[in-house]
């Protein structure tokens, strides 16, 4: 037992230092209101400050997503763990919105380095055999991560003192001893090449994957659109809607909503990648419904089930989406079609958050949620029917894949 234990420890450890700078990817989330209060900005300035990270993160995945094969995963980490220093340094000195935009970049960068090289270090560093479990750590870490971020933001700022800086302190700490971890851990790539050789990763569809491609990209498109939208602009809406100034609770919100999702990509290994993709489609319905219920009616309780039920369905939606495509993708274009996946993803993220920003001037809050709404449900609905109209469309193209 302590021999096995001691085998899947650095597998453990990378997922820990994985975890540690996803979370500092969603660390302002429950302090934009506060933010707001300081430098005196609109909510469209929160919605384009939050997508600058998108914009960050599909830079690095176009132009250096694959540097980890050549130069290895340590030394991009450890390049991902700077841009996570540096992106908590720029929230410390924040003196304006101009701050804000150069952290949420860097922030942006960090993940974008992080997303594809943390997954492969942890899956490298399992012990033989440990595939289906080196998963399971990559993708806690991932979203786990991403959902510790705004719960210790929100704790820290509800019960501790200096709520604008002590989370990017304990950030900056937590950075710290992460490289600290990484320095100690192997390398996993033998034959390392000069950063010279990379070159940028060019999206692509091939021609056997565009047939099935379509429906996975919206329901990853409107996943991570709803995420996008809930960890932007439900901070603002507990407070000017509901009466909820806790952060501890708009950060626990927001968290619900990513640990929501891990237990929706675990799912997928039950429910079978076939059956993964239409069900979280219509649980991204469900989550865009109850998420309109909360802003007609005004209910904290509507906002909690959006928060679990559309976590839920973007887990199950994005993990089937992925395997779909890789399946359907030849092995030495593999890459480019999930960085193209990414893409889409990552723009759902981006474009339809400032979208609502634009429209909460005009129309309110509430109005431009159930717009945003509106037009996410419509999208999801199409792939939803796409789905179950030809469903063999996601099943994967050899039968001994292994997937069911």
């Amino acid at each position: 037992m302590d021999g096995d234990r001691r085998g899947w420890r650095p597998c453990l450890l990378s997922g820990a230092v994985f975890a540690v700078c996803m979370a500092g990817t969603t660390l302002p989330t429950p302090l934009y209101g506060l933010y707001q209060e300081k430098f005196g900005f609109s909510e469209l300035m929160v919605t384009v400050v939050y997508a600058v990270y998108a914009f960050g993160v599909i830079g690095v995945l176009l132009l250096a997503g694959n540097a980890s094969d050549s130069v290895g995963r340590r030394p991009v980490l450890l390049w991902g763990l700077g841009f996570a220093a540096a992106s908590a340094v720029c929230f410390l000195c924040a003196t304006g919105l101009g701050w804000l935009y150069a952290g949420r970049l860097l922030s942006g960068l960090s993940a974008g380095l992080f997303t594809g090289a943390a997954t492969a270090y942890v899956m490298e560093l399992a012990p033989r055999g440990g595939a289906a479990r080196a998963t399971f750590v990559a993708t806690a870490a991932n979203m786990g991560g991403l959902g510790c971020g705004p719960l210790l933001a929100g704790l820290l700022a509800q019960f501790a003192p200096w709520p604008l800086y002590l989370p990017f302190v304990v950030h900056l700490v937590l950075v710290a001893c992460s490289a600290a971890v990484l320095l100690r851990l192997p390398e996993t790539v033998g034959e390392r090449r000069p950063l010279s050789t990379v070159r940028p990763q060019r999206p692509g569809l091939p021609p056997e994957v565009r047939p099935v491609f379509g429906p996975p990209a919206i329901a990853a498109f409107v996943g991570f659109a709803l995420f996008g939208v809930f960890t932007s602009v439900s901070p603002a809406f507990l407070t000017e809607s509901l009466d909820v100034h806790s952060h501890a609770v708009s950060g626990l919100i927001v968290a619900l909503a990513f640990f929501a999702s891990t237990a929706g990509q675990l799912a997928v290994g039950r429910v079978g990648v076939r059956r993964s993709l239409p069900l979280g489609c219509f649980a991204l319905l469900g989550g865009l419904a109850l998420l309109a219920g909360a802003l007609r009616w005004d209910l904290l309780a509507l906002v909690v089930l959006s928060a679990i039920v559309g976590g839920g369905g973007q887990g199950l939606a994005f993990r089937g989406a992925l395997a779909t495509v890789a399946q359907a993708s030849p092995e030495h274009q593999r890459a480019a079609v999930i960085s193209t996946l990414f893409v889409v993803a990552y723009t759902g993220i981006s474009l339809p958050v400032i979208g609502v920003g634009v429209l909460v001037g005009p129309i309110g809050l509430e109005g431009a949620g159930l717009v945003f709404i509106a037009c996410m449900a419509v999208l999801v609905s199409i792939a939803a029917v796409y789905l179950l109209r030809q469903p063999a469309s996601v099943r994967p193209r050899s039968r001994d894949s292994g997937e069911r």
